[in-house]
């Protein structure tokens, strides 16, 4: 397998993926500049969290703009898996690779905790390695993660099982107390029709090690080798 870090200006969390794809992978993956338009092929291309451009105008917005968009949007189309993590999220979402939009946390505070996500659709390669109904303790770290779409476009990510993850308590139940920032229906990752472009909030590249407090998302890296090697 063969995998690329999309490296934009104010991306803090390439590196942390860098780490989680090579423990998984056994090898270095490619670390990207966003204004390369081009680069080799490969099989998965992860847009890491951070603050891309500052979050200076609306968060991913002016990212989604960069050089190297145009040819991960080819790619996407193309049937090239493409993991977006936090602000890679926002700048999916801008790009137009997946609906809706990230708006300000409900609070209107940046939120830095563990949460508990519910795994909704584990019939992806992001998602092969986990249970449907699975549990997993991962953090979040943003300020822009209340996930927003029309009344249409969430009734169709719920009737194509293309809600991915959903923000629950530890047993797994919703509420309002388990959802950090307000999000649509708890949604905390979707994917595109075509399941091969997923966005989340959470940070799976921050819970791979043990050591580090929890190694959940390291399902997530190792599901993505098995199915994409």
């Amino acid at each position: 397998m063969k995998a690329a870090v999309i490296v934009f200006p104010g991306s803090n969390c390439d590196r942390d993926i860098r780490v989680s794809l090579r423990k998984s992978m056994g090898k270095e993956p490619l670390m990207i500049w966003h204004q390369n338009s081009s680069f080799d092929d490969v099989d998965l291309i992860t847009v890491p969290g951070g603050f891309s451009y500052g979050d200076y105008l609306r968060a991913g917005a002016m990212a989604s703009k960069s050089p190297v968009m145009r040819e991960i949007i080819a790619r996407a189309n193309k049937g090239v898996p493409v993991l977006g993590i936090c602000n890679g999220f926002q700048i999916l979402t801008e790009s137009g690779l997946l609906p809706g939009a990230l708006m300000r946390n409900a609070a209107l505070k940046y939120i830095c905790k563990d949460i508990h996500l519910r795994v909704e659709a584990n019939n992806t390669a992001f998602t092969q390695g986990y249970n449907a109904g699975d549990v997993l303790r991962i953090p979040i770290a943003h300020h822009d993660g209340n996930y927003f779409a029309d009344a249409d476009t969430l009734d169709e990510l719920e009737n194509s099982n293309r809600v991915a993850f959903r923000y629950t308590n530890g047993l797994g139940e919703e509420a309002d107390a388990s959802n950090p920032n307000g999000s649509q229906r708890n949604i905390a990752g979707i994917l595109n029709k075509g399941r091969n472009v997923l966005g989340m909030m959470p940070h799976p590249e921050r819970s791979a090690d043990a050591a580090l407090g929890g190694d959940d998302g390291k399902r997530m890296f190792d599901g993505l080798v098995a199915a994409l090697s």
